[in-house]
């Protein structure tokens, strides 16, 4: 877990706050002294014990009033206006001052207290995104809404399991604080059905009938949230075969084994050749390169299965398994850019219709530098000031670290839309190809 601040933002005051005390007992004692008797400024001193008080604890807001009353006291700085019971007010005063110092630390620690466990309660709901969990790198950005809180409507979450590492990424009903208690349940049923479902489609119905339960016990009829299930399969797991059911990204096919494998902006060529993009040269460290039978030729961004021939590492191809419910599609992004999945959406969960309604899983192949590229709504409908929508697709640029790629669409959004009023959520995902 990362650090919890020990300290509420605003509880130490800034440095020209501590200072400004000090600077107006000189120069209001300066301006006493040169001015003549008929200018009264004493009540100024009155101020400075309270002022004092706002800028340090109790042991400050002492030593602050004492050096006005000794300052005072003396024959050579107090002004002939200031009497002895002016001094006298002027130590009450101070001393009023000292007590509201005390009673505001004691304040302030227990509210550093509160906030310390709160932030804590809200990590252990969505804690921190490891940088890997199996095969598969993670970079994750949450920005809730309530801009104190860590947690807000949206979810996403990244877990191993027998069946390979699956991932989820939300969107509840509502947003902020609110909405927390459903984040929650949606994050305890997913991790419970990753270890326990074969299929994705059964992880989704355990995840609706989370919802459907919760919603009869709060009598909330429209508690439902919308949700993308990613899966990276174990080697030699189970699934559909080479090629069945896999998305073409603008590639043609071409030969026998590429049908259906998913293409970033290439033309087949060969058998097996299906979804291959020609490029120049290879990667260093991820060497796009396919050769031998089968393959696109050097330099060439493979397909999936069955289509593509075997990764340079000599592991199988990668793909993916995507489920939707409801929620936006996501992203494949490769060197040519970024291009949208298109794939069939199920219902939202929470309307009890999940296993009989949902979509069979679509399966992606990959290019091993690819990055999926997962969000929620409150990224694509973030707006200028001219009300446009945030165009995700065309302003992403290639990044193959999963980690500086959320970083960078981050840093662009909040350039585009200067202040953003709903939960975001970004999950970049690639299989590392040395995996």
């Amino acid at each position: 877990m990362d650090r919890v601040p020990r300290e509420l933002p605003g509880a130490r005051a800034p440095h020209w706050l501590r200072a400004l005390p000090w600077a107006l007992l000189v120069v209001v004692e300066t301006a006493q002294f040169l001015t003549p008797e008929t200018v009264q400024l004493g009540f100024v001193f009155a101020v400075l014990p309270m002022l004092a008080s706002l800028a340090y604890g109790m042991a400050g807001t002492l030593l602050v009033a004492t050096a006005i009353m000794l300052l005072l006291a003396l024959p050579e700085a107090r002004a002939e206006h200031i009497s002895s019971g002016d001094l006298l007010a002027l130590g009450l005063i101070g001393a009023v001052s000292t007590l509201l110092a005390w009673v505001r630390g004691r304040r302030n620690a227990q509210l550093v207290t509160v906030r310390t466990v709160a932030e804590a309660a809200q990590y252990a709901v969505l804690p921190p995104l490891p940088p890997r969990v199996g095969p598969v790198r993670c970079g994750a950005l949450y920005q809730a809404a309530v801009h104190t809180a860590l947690v807000g409507g949206d979810l996403y979450d990244v877990q191993p399991g027998p069946y390979g590492v699956r991932a989820v990424v939300a969107d509840v009903k509502g947003h902020g604080l609110g909405a927390v208690s459903t984040v929650a349940a949606l994050l305890g049923a997913f991790r419970e059905a990753v270890l326990d479902e074969p299929e994705l489609a059964g992880v989704a119905a355990r995840m609706d009938r989370r919802l459907v339960v919760d919603a009869a016990r709060r009598e909330d009829e429209e508690l439902f949230a919308t949700a993308l299930l990613l899966e990276f399969p174990t080697r030699g797991g189970g699934g559909r075969g080479a090629g069945e059911g896999a998305e073409p990204l603008a590639g043609t096919g071409g030969g026998p084994g590429g049908a259906g494998a998913e293409a970033l902006a290439g033309t087949g060529g060969g058998p097996g050749g299906a979804g291959a993009e020609a490029g120049r040269g290879a990667e260093a460290g991820g060497a796009d390169v396919v050769g031998g039978p089968g393959g696109a030729g050097a330099g060439a961004e493979a397909g999936g299965p069955g289509g593509g021939g075997p990764r340079p590492d000599g592991g199988p191809p990668v793909e993916a398994r995507l489920l939707s419910c409801g929620h936006p599609p996501p992203f494949v992004v490769g060197r040519a850019g970024a291009r949208e999945v298109a794939m069939e959406s199920g219902p939202p969960l929470g309307l009890g219709l999940t296993r009989s309604a949902a979509p069979e899983p679509l399966t992606v192949a990959l290019e091993p530098s690819c990055v999926l590229l997962a969000y929620t709504d409150g990224v694509t409908e973030a707006r200028d000031a001219s009300g446009r929508f945030y165009p995700l697709g065309e302003r992403v640029r290639p990044e193959r670290e999963p980690v500086a790629l959320v970083r960078a669409v981050w840093r662009d959004l909040s350039a585009y839309t200067g202040e953003i009023a709903d939960d975001v959520a970004l999950l970049a995902l690639r299989v590392d190809p040395g995996e």
